[in-house]
């Protein structure tokens, strides 16, 4: 079928010399169904570009704040100024480690006020820095799942489309009773369209989904490395604080 296609195609251009791509006039002769397959695809589309230009813009807050923050946090934390700590992860909330950190030692100071420096006092940092880095990391993936979603689909309703312009090109057939191009160029042309646009959807999400899963897998590790070098300053801080 698809062979037969690209032959009507390929006959088309001999017959006109060359390829004319009249999009009001393709669209005009659309039937409804394949208009609403490529409208559902641009909407699939411009809801990916959201997507993207969200994360975009998150990701690289994230990383420029964290930049700044790491330094910082890590000199008040050498001097033992754990308030001021908490204060510069304060100040950069974009960051995803300081979101992290925060909550690490906001709950190690609320036990220090109390008790002494113990193993419960790490322990309960320690879950309430992995709480925090399940949060962060779950607002990381937000809308990412559905470019994925959109880049699996996507051909799919496109070649929903397809058929439908197949089944248009058959009834122009029966209605005309010939088997001319000029009775199938119309369902032919629904049917490379939709795959088309089908297509165009699909690929630039596939990319995206994949290159903020490569970003999200960066900042796991960043917010796990934070974490553990977190749980050791506790750790030597409790050993300080026995001797």
């Amino acid at each position: 079928m698809f062979l037969q296609l690209q032959v009507w195609a390929f006959m088309l251009l001999q017959e006109n010399g060359a390829l004319q791509f009249d999009v009001r006039s393709m669209w005009e002769n659309m039937g409804w169904m394949a208009r609403a397959v490529v409208i559902v695809l641009f909407l699939m589309s411009a809801w990916s570009i959201g997507v993207m230009i969200d994360r975009w813009i998150a990701y690289n807050a994230a990383r420029k704040q964290s930049r700044l923050f790491a330094p910082a946090v890590a000199g008040a934390l050498k001097d033992g100024k754990i308030d001021e700590a908490i204060s510069i992860a304060e100040q950069n909330k974009r960051s995803h480690l300081a979101k992290v950190v925060t909550a690490g030692l906001q709950e190690f100071q609320a036990h220090q006020a109390t008790t002494e420096i113990s193993g419960e006092t790490i322990e309960a940092s320690k879950r309430a820095l992995e709480r925090a880095a399940a949060i962060v990391h779950a607002e990381l993936k937000r809308g990412v799942s559905s470019l994925a979603t959109t880049g699996s689909t996507a051909p799919f309703v496109g070649l929903f489309g397809t058929v439908l312009g197949i089944i248009n090109a058959f009834r122009g057939i029966a209605g005309a009773k010939s088997t001319g191009l000029a009775a199938v160029a119309g369902g032919i042309s629904e049917a490379l369209v939709t795959t088309a646009v089908g297509l165009f959807v699909a690929v630039p999400a596939v990319w995206a989904y994949n290159y903020f899963a490569g970003k999200i897998e960066s900042f796991d590790v960043e917010m796990d490395n934070s974490s553990s070098e977190l749980i050791d300053y506790f750790i030597k801080r409790s050993s300080r604080g026995k001797k």
